[in-house]
């Protein structure tokens, strides 16, 4: 298949720094595309219904434009609605369910290989659960002089690695709680994810069960979520297990080990929110190397974000790796100015 007209800058990822980074390559003269595996600000869309955003909307803006909020933080659907605005006004060439497998060539040309999606990531799951074929069309490919990676980390949940986790009652994100009011609903996880899921699902109507590994809720809750969920814990409406460890999940019980021994609960539902990590496989076979520390951090320049495979860029919260909090849109935006700032010089020569 012959290539699509070649540009300067391709981005992979088309969340809001992804976005950034190809307004701020047009705005120094470089022609940009965008590659997408999902939708417009994927991660976003997989976020729970009604979130609430940590930052206040003038930290979450790209591209000088305005972010028009009605509360003082921000919600998932203000932000999705502001993003595409975004991408709209700067008429950004963006390529929607196009999923990147491979990247040849050297800085200068590139060869993106890409294949097109048919669905989300949580439709797909439920094809693969459905045993439905999986549909594999031809290789598009583009051409670029650079590559610039944004592809963040939320796509890639860490598995409990336990039997009966693909199950199909058993959900890695979460969105809302409606379709499981007075049920059993089993929440595996005690951070930002799992105390959202848990306070959310108990409000509505869930009989809710933590499982959680640690010794208490994880200190990384937001301030004010952290308390709501310790005292609906030492009120007995949620009921917490600590110090446990999943060992199998079956169609109605979770069985774990803990303090006491062997135990189960009942779980029509369970919410296994255990945290989530960068796609460590495409980062490998796009050539860039991991680093051998903590985070299991993608190796890059921190002034220039340049990969060890020249030509190719990381922004966002990818540079983090498993660091997942470094890197979040209010700091990882800027990376785009200074991504572009280096690409456009070095094109220049």
């Amino acid at each position: 298949m012959q290539p699509v007209g070649p540009v300067d800058v391709l981005v992979v990822g088309a969340g809001p720094v992804g976005i950034a980074c190809a307004i701020e390559a047009q705005r120094v003269g470089l022609t940009a595309r965008i590659i997408e595996k999902g939708a417009v600000v994927n991660s976003l869309t997989g976020y729970p219904t009604n979130m609430r955003f940590f930052s206040t909307p003038e930290l979450l803006e790209i591209g000088d434009h305005p972010f028009p909020s009605r509360g003082y933080k921000p919600l998932r659907e203000d932000a999705i609605d502001y993003y595409r605005r975004v991408l709209q006004r700067e008429a950004l060439d963006v390529r929607l369910y196009e999923r990147v497998v491979d990247v040849d060539g050297e800085a200068g040309r590139f060869v993106v290989h890409t294949q097109s999606e048919t669905s989300s990531r949580e439709d797909q799951r439920e094809e693969q659960r459905d045993n439905q074929p999986d549909d594999q069309p031809d290789d598009q490919p583009h051409v670029a002089r650079f590559v610039v990676i944004a592809t963040g980390f939320f796509d890639q949940y860490v598995p409990l690695n336990v039997p009966g986790e693909d199950l199909p009652h058993v959900h890695h994100y979460y969105r809302e709680p409606y379709r499981w009011a007075l049920r059993n609903v089993v929440v595996i996880g005690a951070k930002n994810s799992a105390a959202i899921a848990a306070l959310d699902c108990h409000r509505n109507g869930a009989n809710v069960t933590m499982l959680i590994r640690g010794g208490h809720v994880s200190d990384s809750v937001k301030y004010w979520i952290k308390p709501d969920l310790e005292n609906r814990i030492r009120e007995g409406q949620i009921r917490a297990f600590f110090n446990t460890r999943v060992t199998t999940i079956d169609r109605h019980r979770v069985h774990f080990d803990g303090p006491a021994g062997a135990g189960t609960v009942s779980g029509d539902v369970v919410l296994a929110l255990t945290g989530y990590r960068p796609d460590y496989s495409f980062l490998r076979q796009a050539g860039i190397d991991i680093a051998d520390d903590d985070a299991a951090t993608p190796v890059h320049d921190e002034h220039t974000f340049e990969t060890n495979r020249g030509g190719i860029y990381l922004a966002g919260t990818v540079c983090g790796g498993n660091n997942t909090s470094r890197w979040f849109i209010e700091n990882g935006r800027h990376h785009a100015r200074q991504i572009a700032a280096h690409i456009a010089a070095r094109a220049e020569r």
